[in-house]
């Protein structure tokens, strides 16, 4: 509802596109200050100026881990932080390229963990944090070896901080395809629909709604909750 989270402040790292721009669109309308980040300044002011509503702009670099402390110097006390952040990698083993696997590893377990580990004394107790991994985990597929490792640590990596740093709250959301997603709404998903037992992808509205539920309910630690129609059972 407009305004319920007046008072509130939210940081969504990798907020400039796809569902992170839309996370953040959501909870600046509900009445959240809101910082966002980019991989550039510039990227970040842009997206902040388009979306408007208080949006602030933050440069974050989730692949240079020793930089995020700085990064995130100027942000005070926060309610909410979600990391929608990802890179796609397609590092398949006969090629394998090991840069590109050092920094998908780098930017998903070691970026996400230094963005909490840096907030950690801002973050509110009543706080919570929505990280992303992906199905990939579950459902592999030829060159998608690392980033189905990353997307297992996601999990590790919830359920070991929801008893870390307890009041505060950590769950993730694990999206299916998206089907009304810029990466995905041209390709031909007909398969994937044909698996899903929903007769359809999932949308990005329903994406943003998980990660709102997380955040919101009170009594939800430690999930890391797939958003993807039923895909996985067929």
């Amino acid at each position: 509802m407009a305004g319920d989270r007046e008072g509130r402040t939210a940081v969504v790292l990798g907020g400039t596109q796809g569902i992170g721009r839309e996370v953040v669109t959501s909870l600046a309308s509900r009445g959240a200050t809101v910082y966002l980040s980019g991989r550039t300044m510039e990227s970040a002011t842009r997206a902040a100026d388009e979306i408007g509503q208080g949006t602030r702009p933050l440069a974050v670099d989730l692949a240079r881990p020793e930089t995020i402390a700085d990064s995130l110097a100027d942000v005070g006390d926060v309610d909410d932080l979600v990391i929608t952040a990802i890179e796609r990698d397609a590092n398949r083993i006969a090629d394998y390229s090991v840069e590109r696997a050092i920094r998908l590893v780098t930017l998903k377990l070691v970026g996400y963990t230094e963005v909490i580990h840096t907030l950690l004394n801002r973050l509110r107790p009543s706080a919570s944090i929505v990280l992303f991994g992906g199905l990939a985990l579950e459902r592999p597929y030829p060159g998608s070896t690392t980033v189905s490792t990353v997307n297992g640590g996601v999990v590790g990596l919830v359920h070991s901080l929801a008893t870390e740093i307890a009041p505060v709250r950590i769950n993730a959301v694990h999206p299916g395809i998206i089907g009304d997603s810029p990466y995905w709404e041209d390709k031909d998903n007909g398969p994937i629909i044909a698996r899903t037992p929903l007769g359809r992808l999932v949308t990005m509205a329903e994406i943003v709604h998980s990660v709102e539920f997380l955040l919101d309910n009170s009594g939800v630690n430690g999930v890391n909750l797939a958003v993807d129609g039923g895909w996985l059972l067929k």
